[in-house]
């Protein structure tokens, strides 16, 4: 091979530096203890050593900057035992980007070598195939191709006995199982309508292209190149301004303003499909900056909720990104909801994958949703079948008492008039649980629900027939499975005490407590559920109607003998933790946690999560100083069509929070001998927000009154937070006890568990028949952490 300076670009000291990241593997080291030696040493830039996926790996020549110039005329790469020539190198970002090629499957060595001195430095790289797994263990099957329906590319046949059919024409000539195809690239442009179109294949400019405007300050063309494949069998996106001139595989770097955007998207889904592409892998706000954008259907909720999976799919996507174009500045992330939750998470467990984000409509986690989710339809069912008869539950805001989410009658329960026909006893409105997580239920526990888009060209046809559709089924690889071979799970409420806080303050009465507590059941073992009813599916008869899900619960046998709760696993709980399924509040880096205000539309995404999270992030690092919390208004709600309020969303925080959050990155790199905290600029600090993004109030006190004992802030008063089931049964606002720790009922009824009401022998007797093994002592940590 040549040596490296005849391969480099001239070097240029003054922009070297010694940062770096992917860092060496503990197996690497000079040979030699010679000090006339040059100690040079090797870095990974584009993933961790054992983490490789591909043939190829983005590395750094670390050292003196001075030494490196000096010595790259003697210095020289081996693979294998053999001398190798680099791909590409250039200089960018104060480090020399050397792209190597060439590595197979498994482990490979890697050598920097002199001309003079031999072996300087070695490493071991572990490289895995692009189709993955790298770490998440077996992948599932069957699984169905999207790729046609998305990219309008078939995928390439990778066996001949089933899957999904890639055609000739009209002929099959065989099946993919892992629906790979080859990288595409599109050059679109932005047209005066602000609207994405095919760049004309002459590459002529549009009457109607657009211009934008870089960070840098140069306006140009608002031309976009965008690469689509597939890594770890899902499609993702590369997004870069481009010129019309760049040829298809030439990844200029011309116009990138060295940020990198990873926009994550939201919904539920329980896997089994490679999943749907979004606008969202082109977002125009900032790639008319200069941003770059990555996108991959992997890191879409609504395509899975293995988070697992995702960040090894986030992994992938931005390792293949930095093998293609670069180390980018840093890497920022957006995304609302599921694309939240993977902020929180993926920066846990993942360090360095994201350097800042923007979490919109924000929870903590998926995982620990499904606790007080869980609860809604079996209080649903309760306050609508059970306890019928009890006029209290007949009025709307009543119902909060139980399932501590909004309730309103602007919001009509769609099933009010079926419901009272058939006798039972609804209210007019909706809590939260019925437009917002109605549905869920079914569909992360009931294996018998769901389904996979384009499920139905799977071949041979009874393919899918076995899938059981569940997030626990999703989830085998990180839970486990039971001696049936059954995979464990979550949901427990053996001795939750529902609707607690309402009794202490006297908004129920000790025997609507009782009775509560012995009729509310829980949910049968996925095993043991049958198909949903109407509204879900047909029939649509008053015979089949069952909206709550009731047909999976576990009722009262005679309507007196308290009904069996549910008892979750605890080694799946135990394994949500240790594999990091759980954000258990290890925030490294900067995060501005941003939501519209949507409480008086009963949306899902309820304003509370913004500070369970901010107490996890309290409870494990001391403070939340890398966490703010925005909130935009949208009220008033217009309810001109009075079954579907609409928010006014007049004002988008985000692209303000992007600028906010580059100034904190710079304070970073400037000052780094200084805490993410310390760092923050002065407009990184807890505020609210008009419909108009006017500012409200802002300061570290505008929150006060929520997770402390202050009195309420501005923006508290300005924007009221509910609850969920577990608080009013006096559980955390956190939110993260899978199992709670029981106290003996005798403690409780002289700890105070029951304020002023002193049960009587015959309510003792009741309570001891209800909690037999205990009632939740919510001061102790969750049962189903490890260290427990």
């Amino acid at each position: 091979m040549a040596h490296l300076r005849t391969l480099a670009p001239i070097f240029s000291l003054s922009l070297l530096t010694l940062a770096l990241s992917g860092c060496l593997s503990s197996g690497g080291g000079s040979d030699s203890n010679d000090t006339s030696r040059p100690d040079l040493s090797l870095g990974v830039l584009s993933s961790a050593v054992d983490q490789v996926t591909g043939d190829d790996v983005l590395i750094t020549i670390e050292g003196d900057l001075a030494l490196v110039d000096a010595e790259l005329d003697n210095l020289e790469l081996w693979l294998n035992d053999t001398e190798i020539e680099p791909s590409r190198m250039v200089e960018r970002n104060g480090r020399l980007e050397v792209l190597v090629e060439g590595l197979t499957l498994g482990e490979n060595r890697l050598e920097l070598h002199h001309s003079k001195h031999g072996q300087l430095y070695s490493m071991t790289l572990t490289a895995y195939p692009e189709t993955g797994p790298v770490f998440s263990g077996p992948q599932q099957y069957p699984f169905v191709c999207s790729v046609v329906q998305q990219v309008g590319v078939q995928p390439l046949v990778d066996n001949q006995e089933g899957g999904y059919p890639v055609y000739e024409g009209e002929t099959v000539v065989g099946y993919s199982r892992d629906c790979t195809i080859e990288p595409k690239v599109e050059f679109l442009y932005m047209n005066t309508e602000g609207d994405y179109a095919p760049l004309p294949e002459d590459r002529s400019r549009p009457a109607d292209m657009a211009t934008t405007t870089l960070t840098d300050g140069r306006t140009v063309d608002f031309v976009v190149r965008r690469e689509v494949g597939t890594l770890n069998r899902f499609i993702y996106s590369f997004a870069t301004l481009a010129d019309r001139s760049d040829a298809d595989d030439a990844a200029s770097t011309d116009l990138w303003n060295g940020r990198l955007l990873y926009h994550f998207e939201g919904g539920v889904g329980i896997g089994h499909s490679q999943g749907r592409m979004s606008d969202d892998a082109l977002t125009p706000e900032v790639l008319g900056l200069g941003y770059a954008v990555i996108y991959s259907t992997g890191t879409r909720a609504d395509t899975h909720y293995n988070l697992q999976v995702g960040g090894e799919t986030a992994l992938m996507t931005k390792e293949h990104f930095v093998k293609r174009f670069g180390v980018p500045e840093y890497t920022v992330a957006i995304g609302g909801s599921g694309g939240a939750i993977q902020q929180y998470v993926y920066s846990q467990n993942h360090p360095g994958l994201i350097d800042a984000g923007v979490p919109q409509y924000s929870y903590p986690d998926m995982v620990t949703q499904t606790i007080h989710v869980g609860d809604c339809e079996l209080l649903e069912y309760y306050m609508d079948a059970t306890d019928r008869t009890n006029t209290r539950w007949q009025t709307t805001e009543n119902r909060s008492l139980l399932v501590g989410l909004n309730a309103t009658d602007d919001y009509p329960d769609p099933l009010y008039d079926t419901k009272t026909q058939l006798g039972f006893a609804s209210a007019p409105g909706s809590t939260e649980c019925i437009p917002a997580w109605r549905g869920l239920t079914p569909l992360t526990m009931n294996p018998h629900f769901g389904q996979a888009p384009y499920q139905d060209q799977m071949q041979p046809p009874e393919i899918m027939a076995d899938v059981h559709w569940t997030h626990f089924d999703d989830l085998r690889n990180v839970y486990g499975v039971d001696e049936q071979g059954e995979p464990r799970t979550l949901f427990d409420n053996v001795g939750v005490q529902y609707g607690l806080e309402p009794l202490r303050k006297g908004q129920i009465t000790p025997a609507e407590f009782l009775r509560l507590n012995t009729l509310i059941g829980g949910w049968k073992q996925p095993s043991e559920m049958v198909q949903e009813g109407s509204p879900f599916l047909p029939p649509n008869t008053a015979a089949n109607f069952d909206p709550w899900s009731s047909r999976n619960m576990n009722l009262s046998a005679d309507g007196t003998t308290p009904a069996p709760r549910t008892e979750g696993d605890p080694l799946a709980m135990n394994a949500a933790y240790e594999q990091g399924i759980v954000f258990d509040g290890q925030l490294n880096i900067p995060v501005i946690d941003w939501r519209h205000y949507l409480e008086e539309v009963l949306d899902m995404h309820n304003s509370h999560q913004s500070f369970s999270s901010r107490q996890r992030i309290i409870n494990r690092m001391g403070n939340a100083d890398n966490q703010v919390i925005w909130f935009t208004d949208t009220r008033p709600t217009d309810t001109s069509d009075p079954s579907r309020p609409r928010p006014q969303r007049n004002f988008d925080q985000t692209w303000m929070a992007l600028e906010v959050l580059d100034q904190w990155l710079t304070n970073i790199r400037e000052n780094p001998e200084l805490s993410i905290g310390e760092n923050r600029p002065a407009t990184a600090v807890d505020s609210c927000f008009n419909t108009d993004g006017s500012l409200i109030a802002q300061g570290d006190s505008v929150w006060d009154g929520i997770i402390n004992e202050q009195p309420a802030g501005t923006c508290t008063q300005q924007f009221p937070t509910y609850t969920t089931s577990r608080m009013q049964a006096g559980g955390p606002i956190e939110g993260s006890v899978f199992k709670c720790a029981l106290k003996p009922l005798s403690t409780a009824l002289v700890d105070g568990t029951y304020g002023s009401w002193v049960p009587d022998t015959d309510e003792v007797a009741q309570l001891n028949a209800i909690f037999p093994q205990g009632v939740c002592d919510y001061s102790q940590p969750d049962q189903g952490r490890p260290d427990s």
